[in-house]
């Protein structure tokens, strides 16, 4: 560590330089250079003015060194550290997405005839029953991914279409979709924005087409025969059962048999919960760091814990404990940390909370 104007390395003149291009919006105390590799700077001082435009000017000038600046905020003062990496998204081709997505058209569409099916021969006759199916689960779950996707690329981050994951022998046919980040978010606004953009794209889709599939739907006995499955109730769930057939259900041994477009609309309300879980790189976790930003850490390890004594109620929470464990301990920070959440987008992040507690779903699934 030495102080500003006394550096020795490689690094000694770049750093100068550095320091210097921005005075304007940071004073610099002190300067680290010589890191990985003897090329990565660290700048420590004061930010001059709002966090969010000291960002975009010190991003413009270093991106003319090569550089881009980390911005974190520390004990008394904040760090810039300089990475010898300007960020650039590669134009990719979309054949794979594309492709992906027509398997997973005739994936969801063969689970739903399947799950209409009573043997082998009424599937091979019947081959376009599950569409109704189909293009409800579809619609939701692609206007989920657009819903981040546009969202993205409206505040210049880089992404790629979405990539569905088909799974034909799944109740489902899929196991939803993801979508690469080319280039990171610039501060937690940016986080939020996309975070949020697909669950509540994917409600608004939703939650109509969950109405009408529960008009489709009758109000039966329920037969106690084996193997049969109820779905679970979640609090958003059990209030659109309440508004349509004005019971709770299920009640007095009476429940709704799901058509096959109020099943798929259940469904996209399942995936949204799951994406919602406030950890890692998941939509919640995005919107959690947002909101707590590296406090988010124990809410990571928090959720494999929870996940873990949810197993005990549904075997399927012992998967998902897996998945965090191994991939929800590592949130997305992006470039600038400093900058923080205005109150309409603190409330937003809040509400986004709620509705993940609105979805919620303790037993997806039971068989009786």
């Amino acid at each position: 560590m030495t102080e500003k104007g006394n550096i020795c390395g490689t690094s000694a003149d770049i750093a100068q330089q550095l320091a210097a291009a921005i005075d304007e919006v940071f004073t610099v105390d002190q300067i680290t250079a010589g890191l990985r590799d003897g090329r990565a700077i660290k700048l420590q001082g004061q930010l001059l003015t709002d966090s969010e435009q000291a960002y975009a000017y010190i991003a413009a000038r270093f991106k003319d060194y090569g550089y881009t600046p980390f911005l974190r905020q520390q004990t008394g003062h904040v760090l810039v550290t300089a990475i010898p990496v300007v960020f650039t998204a590669k134009p990719a081709g979309n054949y794979g997405a594309i492709l992906l997505f027509a398997l997973t058209i005739l994936s969801v569409l063969f689970a739903g005839t399947a799950a209409q099916a009573a043997d082998l021969q009424w599937l091979l006759s019947h081959p376009l029953a599950g569409l109704p199916f189909a293009a409800s689960l579809l619609a939701i779950l692609t206007a989920h991914e657009l819903g981040h996707y546009f969202m993205a690329r409206r505040l210049g981050v880089a992404v790629s279409l979405p990539y569905f994951i088909p799974m034909p022998l799944s109740p489902l046919g899929t196991m939803g979709a993801v979508i690469r980040m080319r280039t990171p978010t610039r501060n937690r606004r940016q986080l939020l924005a996309i975070g949020a953009a697909g669950p509540i794209a994917g409600l608004i889709v939703a939650i109509p087409v969950l109405i009408l599939g529960l008009l489709l739907s009758e109000v039966r006995v329920i037969l106690m025969q084996p193997g049969t499955w109820m779905e679970g109730n979640s609090l958003l769930y059990a209030a659109l059962k309440l508004l349509v057939f004005g019971q709770f259900l299920p009640h007095n041994g009476y429940d709704v048999f799901l058509h096959p477009v109020a099943f798929a609309a259940w469904a996209g309300l399942l995936v949204t919960a799951f994406n919602l879980i406030p950890a890692g790189q998941l939509d919640g976790g995005h919107i959690a760091y947002a909101l707590f930003g590296k406090s988010t850490r124990w809410l990571n390890r928090l959720a494999v814990l929870v996940a873990m004594a949810l197993g005990l109620a549904w075997s399927g929470w012992f998967l998902w404990a897996a998945i965090l464990l191994l991939l929800g301990q590592r949130s997305v920070q992006p470039l600038d940390d400093v900058t923080p959440l205005t109150a309409g987008q603190k409330a937003l992040s809040v509400c986004m909370l709620i509705l993940f507690a609105l979805l919620f779903t303790p037993i997806p699934m039971s068989i009786l």
